[in-house]
């Protein structure tokens, strides 16, 4: 994005009235929120939707010393401002009618992975419900998908751990801006994230994590994703309004059936009878349905035979990249005491296997 224009489109989205919807409308009919603010009452008023209302408000903006300080904050953190025109802009957004104009990203993943999947729940999930998305993350590591979630208690916490473990790229949506992190018993594995994912949200700095803002959150969790996978929840609150969300979006929704007497899920249970989700019977099952068990991929059997067959040497480097969930080159080197070229040799041959991921900065993860 032109530094030039990204202070005139964080004003934008911070004018009374105008939410991602009109800002769209705007930037069509104008190519530029620079354009916008520069144009006169009359113009804004002819663009369908806008009206008097928000043209005015457009005009009367003044506050553009915020939008400096924003920007202060993003360089000082080095957060990445994201325009619907920038090639890192998560793209399934866009097919999105009220995706947001601007997000705001601190993280190290590529948010157009060719395969994303939303993991969302309950806030106190019963260890029915923990166990299970610990055997979807497990199913789901081979095909090296993105996760997304809320970075909320329960099921949102589990689903990014897990994929952590399990050497997957994770990505909290935030209701609130980069400045803080909510609740705040997760700063730590925010700090995991950042490292091996990211955190993203549509919300400037000094942003409050209210109650509205979460359907708002939610669209992004819906939107950014191939499927949303519904773990535990009740009749009403925020997975089923994500859900909904991601119907809406043409997104492919999966929710996990529970006992019939059991209330965390009975949200399930109500988006299964609907026909507003799959009913998910087996964690392959989301493969199967996404068409990933393409010629080439990797499944789990093959990766158990895989191991069998590794030597001492693969087995040691492997295990250890695992439980430092990713691996410098040179920490590899020195904990394996071997020679550089024999090293080499066996990080190689991991990747040729399909066990381990380069990534940026000399660094190793397992697939």
């Amino acid at each position: 994005m032109n530094a030039d224009e990204l202070p005139w489109l964080i004003a934008l989205t911070q004018v009374p009235h105008i939410g991602p919807v009109h800002a769209r409308q705007l930037l069509q009919h104008k190519g530029s929120a620079k354009d916008i603010f520069r144009s006169s009452r009359r113009e804004l008023e002819s663009i369908p939707g806008i009206g008097s209302v928000r043209a005015q408000n457009i005009r009367q903006w003044k506050d553009f010393v915020q939008a400096e300080k924003e920007i202060r904050f993003m360089e000082k953190y080095r957060i990445r401002a994201l325009a619907m025109g920038d090639p890192e802009y998560p793209q399934r957004l866009l097919h999105c009618y009220d995706a947001p104009v601007l997000l705001y990203y601190r993280g190290s993943a590529l948010l157009n992975n060719l395969k994303t999947i939303s993991i969302i729940g309950t806030r106190t999930p019963a260890e029915y419900g923990k166990d299970r998305v610990r055997d979807l993350l497990l199913s789901l590591a081979p095909h090296a998908p993105l996760i997304l979630s809320g970075l909320a208690y329960g099921i949102d916490t589990l689903a990014h751990k897990h994929a952590l473990k399990n050497g997957l790229e994770t990505v909290g949506i935030l209701a609130h801006g980069l400045d803080r992190i909510y609740p705040q018993a997760n700063k730590g594995l925010a700090r995991e994230m950042m490292e091996q994912g990211g955190l993203l949200t549509d919300f400037p700095s000094g942003t409050n994590p209210d109650a509205v803002n979460f359907p708002r959150r939610n669209r992004i969790v819906a939107g950014m994703s191939d499927a949303v996978i519904v773990v535990e929840t009740g009749i009403k609150g925020g997975s089923m309004i994500t859900a909904s969300l991601a119907g809406g979006y043409n997104r492919e929704v999966f929710a996990l059936p529970g006992r019939i007497t059991d209330p965390k899920s009975e949200g399930c249970h109500v988006l299964i009878a609907q026909h507003q989700a799959q009913l998910l019977h087996d964690p392959e099952q989301v493969a199967e349905s996404l068409n990933w068990n393409r010629p080439g991929m990797v499944s789990k059997k093959q990766a158990v035979l895989q191991l069998v067959h590794l030597g001492e040497t693969e087995k040691a480097v492997l295990e250890y990249i695992r439980d430092k969930v990713n691996a410098s080159l040179d920490e590899i080197q020195q904990h394996a005491g071997y020679p550089p070229g024999e090293t080499a040799g066996v990080l190689l041959s991991l990747e040729m296997q399909h066990l381990i991921v380069p990534m940026p900065g000399k660094r190793y993860r397992i697939r």
